[in-house]
């Protein structure tokens, strides 16, 4: 008897939920006119907040191209890795040099990357000293020529 009450309950449930549901989408398309405008786009493109996040943005920059470029002795440093794989090399380990090749390609060019964003880094720091934090940006300067 309990299966039955429980089935009954569940059939009742969701006929509710189509019949709201079908009630709510005749309603909002029934709000929807074509004379209508949209809402215009939000020009923000994040400038404001990124100004804001610069410096510890640089901070971070900095700490992992230091642990990079550290010397052997530095866990996560690119010359740690290579001597990694130099000692797989000489030991005969060739599926260990491999897949130890594999991350110092990767933390390579993680360093080049890293690098390149410390330089569009200042040209960010740069545009945020110029527009005083971001406050005075008033959209795409390109399309107002």
């Amino acid at each position: 008897m309990d299966a039955r009450r429980s089935t009954r309950t569940l059939l009742a449930g969701l006929a509710t939920a189509t019949l709201l549901a079908g009630s709510a989408g005749a309603a909002s398309a029934a709000d929807a006119s074509p004379s209508a405008k949209p809402a215009a786009k939000s020009a923000h493109d994040g400038a404001r907040a990124l100004c804001k996040r610069a410096p510890k943005i640089d901070k971070r920059i900095d700490r992992a191209l230091k642990r990079l470029e550290a010397g052997k002795s530095r866990r996560g440093s690119v010359a740690r890795l290579q001597e990694r794989v130099d000692n797989a090399k000489k030991a005969g380990h060739t599926e260990i040099a491999t897949f130890l090749q594999g991350r110092l390609d990767t933390r390579e060019s993680l360093k080049k990357d890293l690098e390149q964003r410390k330089k569009d880094l200042a040209g960010v720091k740069t545009w945020c000293e110029k527009n005083d934090g971001g406050k005075k940006s008033s959209g795409n300067k390109d399309t107002d020529k």
